[in-house]
């Protein structure tokens, strides 16, 4: 049998001395990659917690390929805006995406999207997990989940709590939460959790459940105040702030996450390439120090592990989202 003008029996050979010698063969890897800076798009607004993750992990990984790691803001769209721009760029291995869980959620709340989380990317390594921490504006009567749930019991529709977007994480947490109290509070969606938090931090709206990573600092600065973490367990980072399900919310766990993808048809030795680099940034000390100290916990997997764990947060979420009775049509 023939490829082209050469015999499958002259090209074998070449492989196999290849392979004796220790060199591997010039087509079975990114020769050169790579040779330009590369973009890594972070589907939200800076300062939310994805484009703070988005630019400590850029860093390091600039600095083991020897190419720029530009992080590209595109918020918008309930975080879709930014997928669609990954989606449609070209499989070369120069456009990362740092996908999260709203990218999950957005498969059943949306009826019709531009892009497939499934199909039109692969995946990479999965990059951090942790959790949401429910902060309210220091000028709501409420210093625990218990007195939050009260509060809200006394003032149905009353409290407002913002949000990264409708169909967001941070709006879809606060949904589980009301159903699982029996509580009703007014949604105020926001382009993006960094303009959310402004809001929150300046009284505009009375809580919010931010990625942590994204909340902590004004925790610390004293502009907002912490109730409690959603993980299943405390978080090491604040490991006096109880559960909610601690606080008397049994069962509630909400967890976050963010993960590298990259357009699909990416050679696959390209994403291999990719995946090393990637899980070695995540066990660098430097980096798991540095995203520990903003709240985020350090994680990789190979791209089948995250290719199963998307499929499962898609399945989960899209519960959540038939049980809430919403979607964004």
């Amino acid at each position: 049998m023939r490829t082209g003008p050469f015999h499958v029996s002259a090209v074998f050979p070449i492989v196999v001395l290849c392979l004796v010698a220790g060199v591997r063969p010039a087509y079975a890897q990114p020769a050169g990659f790579p040779v330009k800076p590369v973009r890594l798009i972070a589907p939200s607004s800076p300062g939310s917690g994805v484009d703070i993750v988005a630019r400590i992990v850029a860093q390091k990984l600039a600095s083991q390929l020897g190419q720029q790691v530009i992080v590209d803001n595109r918020p918008g769209a309930g975080a879709n805006l930014g997928a669609e721009i990954a989606a449609r760029a070209a499989a070369d291995g120069y456009t990362l995406f740092m996908g999260t869980p709203a990218h999950a959620i957005n498969a059943s709340y949306y009826s019709r999207l531009n892009y497939d989380l499934v199909r039109d990317f692969a995946p990479v390594s999965l990059v951090t997990t942790g959790e949401y921490i429910v902060i309210v504006h220091p000028s709501l009567p409420v210093k625990a989940v218990r007195e939050l749930v009260a509060l809200a019991t006394a003032r149905p529709g009353v409290l407002t709590y913002g949000s990264g977007g409708r169909g967001n994480a941070t709006h879809l947490a606060v949904e589980l939460f009301s159903t699982m109290a029996g509580i009703r509070m007014l949604h105020v969606p926001y382009k993006g959790s960094g303009p959310a938090l402004t809001d929150l931090a300046g009284g505009q709206v009375d809580l919010m459940f931010a990625n942590l990573t994204a909340g902590l600092p004004h925790v610390k600065s004293g502009r907002l105040r912490a109730l409690a973490v959603t993980g299943d367990k405390r978080s090491p980072t604040v490991p006096n702030l109880p559960t909610v399900a601690e606080s008397g919310l049994r069962g509630f766990v909400v967890k976050s996450y963010y993960a590298i993808f990259v357009p699909a048809r990416t050679p696959a030795e390209i994403v291999d390439r990719l995946n090393g680099e990637v899980v070695a940034a995540m066990r660098s000390a430097d980096l798991r120090q540095r995203l520990s100290g903003e709240g985020a916990e350090p994680e990789s997997s190979t791209p089948r592990e995250l290719a199963a764990f998307i499929k499962s947060e898609i399945e989960k979420w899209s519960k959540v989202v038939k049980a809430a009775h919403i979607s964004a049509d």
